[in-house]
């Protein structure tokens, strides 16, 4: 167990916890922290927290004026760091920190890009959106950090507030801005203060943790990347992973939710708050985002960070909500695969909220897993965290479930095979059942919403298919696929596929959905027209999830072209026929080889 020891008062002369007078001569020793129970207890004050403001210099020159960025940093370390304690630290990254811009998102009411049309296809802008952001730099973790002997240092991302450069949403110099913080605390980068004197971090340990949401959350995903020395773990909570993946889904032009229309050039736009010209960098962005084709380029391969992950040396807790939409749950499922393939150390905590961080989900909960977590990797303490079951999944009802891996280690997929009546209700089953020369027809309309057209009983507009009302209750874990046999009547069109829940009184609720661009079924990176009338499979990836589905209820599927609130919205008519005789359902789900019979 480390002890806490009080305030140095002389050269020479300790107070000692009892309070008894140091003995003459006693050899003084900073205070340290107080571990019990493998966890660091709140033993400092966290209101006579020292703060600095300063500038550390980057190695890139992302403004153009000939000269590196700097990047404005604020610290805030106990006090006891002033006598001798050298403290981690816990970096909290931010384009946010002084707010953001009115913006215009670009217009999603438009026809879908047809390659030998392109001239008459390019996107336009509609109307206003407002991302939150907090002006505030302190945050809710500040005194929890600072009682337990962190320092917590805040950084204003390249192109906001007092920082240097420019916005480039997810580019490598807001990489190399973010990670120049980290050289500082450990003696390899440079900073100052506004009077231009030096500023050293002769009170840092070196070691360091990243840790945020959203945005915040990304640029620790970007800087661990990198295997900077120093940074010993991060916690990414609804973080990107690619940004490709984040305004693109398999080539279709996508939106996070709730900000249809919005892409790299609007978030640059927004988070551009320093009064540097970064005209030609959002310009930059604009046309090479490429909202004509959707296709993976080179513009988006630098956004990729799951590139990168065999170098990062950190070790990675994956926070996300299971009912984000806005950064959806693929960002963090396809990071933690790829952590654990390149057998880097993971762990991942899904909740039940959306975007949005946990703190406010289950405070106790998730606090007691962090300084667990944090005590471990930046205390130096063997608390056995990293022998754990790796995966904490909220249920819908509030509880916890704690899992070795994930997806859940029993799940195993499951193929379902709709049946005739998708304009109303077809049927759904794991063997097909009588003929299965059946194709059915629907006529996209995005001016209805997905859950619309899922929960009215027959629509033209979709096609929707479900199981038998299960007997008992069902857990999905994992990625959901929708194989479809699809012929078109246009040359370009939307696919979305959409995974829901039926309740005994009818009641739909959709559990997650995936979308494509059948003009990129043989690559991401590349479009290919459609022929009208040809058949093609196409494959519509859903949001990885884990659900579980109640005893009585059913599971379903249902088939659109146009996602409004989500893709673009091209004018209504496109008609698409589904071959159900080569069309299939793919579900995770943990039930026993020998039971699915009994369920589906």
């Amino acid at each position: 167990m480390w002890r806490a020891r009080a305030a140095v008062v002389s050269a020479l002369v300790v107070l000692p916890l009892t309070g008894a007078p140091a003995s003459a001569g006693e050899v003084t020793r900073p205070p340290e922290p107080v571990i019990e129970d493998g966890a660091a207890q709140p033993v400092f004050d966290a209101s006579n927290a020292v703060r600095e403001d300063l500038f550390v210099t980057a190695d890139v020159d992302s403004d153009g004026d000939g000269r590196d960025d700097r990047v404005h940093v604020q610290v805030v370390r106990p006090e006891e760091t002033e006598h001798g304690m050298r403290a981690p630290v816990v970096y909290r990254a931010s384009p946010y920190f002084a707010g953001g811009n009115p913006v215009t998102n670009h217009d999603v009411d438009r026809e879908l890009y047809v390659p030998d049309r392109a001239a008459a296809r390019a996107a336009g802008v509609g109307a206003s959106s407002a991302r939150s952001a907090s002006a505030e730099i302190d945050w809710a973790y500040q005194d929890f950090l600072l009682e337990r002997g962190y320092a917590v240092v805040y950084a204003e991302s390249l192109g906001s507030g007092a920082s240097e450069g420019c916005p480039t949403s997810g580019g490598r110099n807001e990489t190399i801005g973010a990670k120049s913080v980290i050289d500082w605390l450990n003696g390899r980068a440079p900073a100052h203060d506004s009077s231009g004197e030096q500023v050293t971090a002769d009170w840092s340990t070196g070691q360091v943790a990243m840790m945020g949401v959203s945005y915040n959350g990304t640029l620790p995903n970007a800087v661990a990347t990198t295997g900077v020395e120093g940074l010993e773990t991060i916690v990414p909570i609804g973080a990107i992973s690619s940004w490709y993946d984040y305004y693109r889904a398999d080539g279709a032009v996508v939106a996070p939710g709730g900000y249809q229309g919005e892409d790299t050039d609007v978030l640059a736009e927004y988070v551009h708050t320093n009064d540097r010209d970064c005209s030609a960098a959002i310009d930059r962005l604009r046309g090479e985002q490429d909202r004509l084709t959707g296709d993976y380029n080179e513009f988006w391969n630098e956004r990729d960070y799951l590139d990168g992950v065999s170098n990062i040396d950190a070790s990675v807790l994956t926070v996300h909500g299971l009912n984000d939409w806005n950064v959806k749950t693929k960002q963090a499922a396809q990071w933690y695969e790829a952590l654990r393939e390149n057998g880097v150390e993971h762990r991942i905590w899904w909740h039940r909220g959306g975007h949005l961080d946990p703190i406010g989900v289950r405070r106790d909960e998730w606090l007691r897993t962090l300084n667990h977590w944090f005590t471990h990797y930046l205390h130096g303490v063997n608390n056995g965290v990293r022998f754990e079951p790796r995966a904490t999944i909220q249920r819908a009802d509030g509880s916890w479930h704690r899992e070795w891996e994930w997806p859940a280690p029993a799940a195993r997929e499951i193929s379902l095979s709709p049946t005739p009546g998708g304009s109303e209700r077809g049927g759904l089953r794991l063997f097909r059942h009588g003929s299965t020369d059946v194709v059915e027809s629907l006529r996209d309309d995005a001016g209805e919403t997905a859950e619309e057209l899922a929960s009215v009983e027959s629509s033209p507009h979709r096609l929707a298919y479900f199981t038998r009302d299960l007997p008992r209750g069902v857990r999905i874990s994992g990625t959901a696929r929708a194989e479809l046999a699809l012929s078109f009547d246009r040359p370009a069109a939307n696919v979305t596929a959409v995974l829901v829940d039926r309740a005994p009184d009818g009641t739909v609720t959709p559990i997650t959905r995936g979308w494509t661009d059948p003009q990129n079924r043989r690559s991401v990176a590349r479009t290919t027209p459609i022929e009208p009338g040809e058949q093609y499979r196409i494959e519509v990836s859903m949001m990885p999830d884990d659900y579980v589905l109640r005893r009585g209820h059913s599971l379903g599927m249902v088939v659109l072209s146009s996602d409004h609130d989500y893709t673009l919205r091209p004018s209504a008519g496109t008609g698409l026929r589904l071959d159900l005789s080569d069309s299939e359902l793919r579900v995770p789900v943990v039930v026993a080889r020998g039971e699915r019979d009994r369920f589906f």
